[in-house]
């Protein structure tokens, strides 16, 4: 608990497996949960109906477009069982910094030259590793169109691991899988 958002703070924490998340009314809390949710690339699900949307091309995908707009509507969209959202003033800014660096990575999902989907995350590109920060889908299907292309995008750049941090069946039906916090460790050595 307790601490900052600075670029130097928030590089040392997601190298160690640690990442903020709280809402406006807390300090910053840090996490590392055990067991981790994490994706391999190679063992990414595709269902036949969203090869079928990659195939037939239903939205465009661009990569570190439009980064503000992703952000933005991450903090906006309604979630199941959440009250407000983790993503404040204060961490909008500091992942706008991070991704003036290039740390931080974006993907824009579009249909008809309107942002439906997106998603962004912190990328350890010397570690291979991708943490996925938050996601969001206006129309239905655009957010796991995205994060698929992105992911086989990131395999193809030789990335190992994609940190998803904590369990949803969404992920799951993905191919995302939780494995203890030691093991998820290991890979960030």
């Amino acid at each position: 608990m307790g601490g900052d958002l600075s670029v130097e703070r928030l590089l040392d924490a997601y190298n160690l497996g640690i990442f903020p998340w709280y809402d406006a009314s807390e300090p910053i809390l840090w996490w590392s949960p055990d067991p981790r949710m994490v994706l391999f690339p190679e063992n990414l699900k595709v269902s036949k109906s969203m090869r079928q949307l990659i195939k037939k091309e239903v939205f465009q995908v661009t990569y570190n477009q439009d980064f503000m707009a992703v952000i933005e509507n991450c903090a906006v969209i309604k979630r199941d069982g959440q009250n407000g959202t983790w993503i404040t003033q204060q961490i909008k800014d500091a992942y706008l910094k991070l991704h003036h660096l290039g740390i931080v990575q974006s993907v824009e999902v579009w249909q008809n030259d309107e942002l439906v989907g997106g998603l962004y995350g912190i990328y350890l590109k010397e570690k291979k590793v991708f943490c996925g920060e938050s996601m969001f889908a206006k129309v239905s299907n655009a957010s796991k169109y995205g994060f698929i292309r992105y992911v086989r995008k990131l395999k193809a750049e030789g990335v190992s691991l994609i940190d998803c941090q904590i369990y949803t069946e969404h992920l799951k039906s993905l191919g995302a899988t939780e494995i203890p916090r030691k093991e998820f460790l290991d890979y960030l050595k």
